[in-house]
């Protein structure tokens, strides 16, 4: 006889028989080009890591100034006793970088979206109102968990296409009080590019609020600025989504905007409202995370030098690597199984490469999802692309 917790069971080894089940592998040393992976030295094309700063001395050496001078957290939450001078300054900052009028700190990016989306739509069910939300397809679980969370009405668009969203809009604003359109910057499964130039001109024709995703942006595009830079929109959209734990090297999310949209948010995102403060080694380090990269433009340079190399070498082989337009390279292998096995084989002959698929990536489109990094020389590249190679060649890839 069953009991309980015999659904996990039963789920687990579905998962483990359908090679769906994710084997956590813990890291031996920091994140960086090269690094110590379940005791063995790989080549990390893992991380997110694009600028090569998760362990650069200066970030390290602003973390260790701040502890000494503000301690190892602020024991509160932002609203009540959380609000450290460095936390300030650092959101001010944050919005200059991005050229905004207001920035408000959070504690990561997942935690950003979900206390953006709420204030903004929802449900009165006394007065009868609801909200509509319109989503890309393809977007974000933060984003998703957000809207779900705020009770509006999801409306989904086709991936990156203006004409569906404004379809979308057309059938369906009319019907709600208010509306919101949500897309990613840069969409991490594929590394495409949402069209956020022609998304913005149609939620501006409509009246509806506007909010990016820029997690996988901001460092990369727009000289390091983002994809609200790359497109010259800069303070035109509500709400963009900062992410400190990608490109920066460090953890934090920044919720950026005009400053009635920043202060309204402050006052109820439950995060914010009911969840401590970053740390200060955290606030510090982000900040000197973007003196950095604002100071060393020879790294988004590198970064994209690195990538179109490494991809004009796997396609060169006769490998697909879909629709990618940045520094995140998928080669797309299709059968989940062919890509557990193609990512062992990399991790053996020293390359650090995870799988992704279903629920990650849709069924029949697994993957081998390569993170390009300022941090690796054409030496460690050519290195990882002769393994790449052989490793196709065994499991009859190519």
């Amino acid at each position: 006889m069953g009991d309980k917790l015999d659904f996990m069971r039963e789920e687990l080894a579905a998962a483990k028989a359908e090679k769906r089940y994710v084997n956590i592998r813990t890291m031996d040393s920091p994140a960086d080009g090269w690094m110590v992976v379940d005791g063995k030295k790989v080549l990390n094309f893992c991380t997110n890591n694009y600028l090569g700063l998760a362990n650069h001395p200066e970030l390290k050496a602003a973390a260790k100034k701040a502890v000494d001078e503000w301690g190892v957290g602020p024991a509160a939450v932002r609203t009540i006793a959380g609000t450290q001078a460095l936390h300030v300054e650092c959101e001010q900052r944050m919005a200059a970088f991005k050229q905004v009028e207001a920035a408000l700190l959070v504690q990561s990016g997942f935690c950003a979206n979900q206390a953006a989306i709420p204030p903004l739509v929802g449900r009165d069910k006394e007065a009868g109102a609801q909200d509509v939300i319109f989503s890309d397809r393809l977007n974000h679980a933060s984003i998703i968990d957000g809207a779900r969370l705020s009770g509006a009405k999801i409306v989904v668009y086709e991936h990156c296409d203006p004409a569906s969203l404004e379809q979308q809009i057309k059938e369906n604003l009319p019907n709600f009080r208010r509306g919101l359109m949500v897309t990613d910057g840069v969409f991490s499964m594929d590394g495409d590019v949402a069209p956020l130039d022609k998304l913005y001109e149609v939620a501006a024709k409509y009246d509806v609020m506007t909010m990016v995703d820029d997690a996988h942006g901001e460092g990369v595009l727009g000289n390091g600025r983002g994809i609200v830079a790359h497109f010259g929109l800069e303070g035109q959209f509500d709400v963009e989504i900062g992410t400190l734990s990608k490109a920066f090297g460090v953890m934090g999310g920044v919720i950026a905007g005009k400053s009635v949209v920043i202060d309204y948010i402050r006052q109820k995102a439950r995060p914010n409202l009911f969840s401590s403060a970053l740390t200060p080694a955290d606030t510090a380090a982000c900040m000197a995370s973007v003196d950095y990269v604002e100071n060393h433009p020879e790294l988004v340079e590198r970064l994209w030098q690195n990538a179109e190399y490494f991809k004009a070498g796997i396609q060169r082989l006769g490998i697909d690597t879909g629709h990618t337009e940045t520094p995140i390279v998928p080669v797309m292998l299709g059968d989940v199984k062919l890509a557990k096995e193609f990512s062992a084989r990399l991790f053996e002959y020293g390359v650090f490469a995870m799988a992704l698929g279903f629920p990650t990536v849709p069924r029949g489109a697994a993957r081998i999802r390569v993170m390009n990094t300022a941090a690796h020389s054409q030496e460690d590249l050519d290195q990882g692309l002769e393994i790449f190679e052989r490793v196709a060649r065994e499991l009859d890839v190519i």
